[in-house]
């Protein structure tokens, strides 16, 4: 277990003030992927000896951790940190790869290139920021059934993402190994119809001049754009859904 904390500050400090500490520097490990998705947090037993607290305190700081979707508690197994979940392609970010194996389709992925390059201004026009170093970007496409499903233009930085420097993309697609490895906080959506090009239409297999449905993504973690992606999918093909209650 590595815990840093100042515990004579914790110790000194009131029970319902400790047990918001607690929650806090376990949450602020989780945010900024000190312990990324998957990660087990140490055991009520060791946060107790490690904070000089009850059960109940730290059973009420992971308590709320669980209601924020940022930990999930295994029966016999432990606590784990959550990974981030996906419904549709509008409300939340998917998991291409899933999304089409849970249609009981075949997957398949090619990487079409992947640079890793000094950040020059339209990268940093496209992230949102000032100023950044390096960034990889990566260009692939999706299939289901061997019939194109998606292309993928990304754009992810180095100085927000630096272990996405040692990741093989040429196995494992972008979107799924950020989802399983880098947590954000934000993301937003654009979305927009276009018609396709020659580039869209070769790589989608469609006729040019074809209606695509566009997907333009931003995540964050913290106030920091981690990636920026741009999804294309043939329009006859492919649609979003999402529902929605009344409060």
């Amino acid at each position: 277990m590595s815990l840093s904390i100042d515990r004579d500050k914790h110790q000194t400090a009131d029970k319902p003030t400790l047990y918001k500490q607690i929650r806090l520097d376990i949450e602020r490990r989780i945010l900024t992927g000190e312990w990324p998705p998957g990660h087990r947090i140490p055991f009520e037993h060791e946060l107790m000896a490690h904070y000089g607290c009850a059960r109940m305190t730290v059973s009420k700081a992971l308590s709320e951790l669980a209601q924020a979707d940022l930990i999930e508690r295994r029966r016999r197994a432990g606590t784990f940190v959550r990974r981030p979940k996906f419904l549709s392609a509008v409300l939340t970010i998917p998991d291409i790869r899933a999304e089409i194996t849970a249609l009981g389709r075949s997957y398949g992925y090619q990487l079409i290139q992947c640079l890793r390059r000094a950040a020059n201004a339209a990268d940093r026009a496209r992230l949102g920021v000032r100023k950044t170093g390096k960034v990889i970007a990566i260009a692939c496409r999706h299939s289901a059934d061997g019939v194109p499903f998606a292309i993928e233009d990304r754009l992810i930085d180095l100085d927000a993402v630096p272990e996405a420097a040692t990741a093989d993309f040429a196995v494992e697609p972008p979107g799924t190994w950020l989802l399983h490895h880098v947590p954000w906080t934000e993301a937003e959506h654009s979305i927009s119809a276009i018609v396709a090009d020659d580039k869209a239409a070769a790589a989608l297999d469609i006729a040019i001049g074809a209606p695509c449905l566009v997907i333009d993504r931003h995540t964050w973690r913290s106030a920091r754009t981690l990636t920026a992606v741009r999804l294309v999918y043939p329009g006859e093909s492919h649609k979003l859904v999402a529902r929605f209650k009344g409060g």
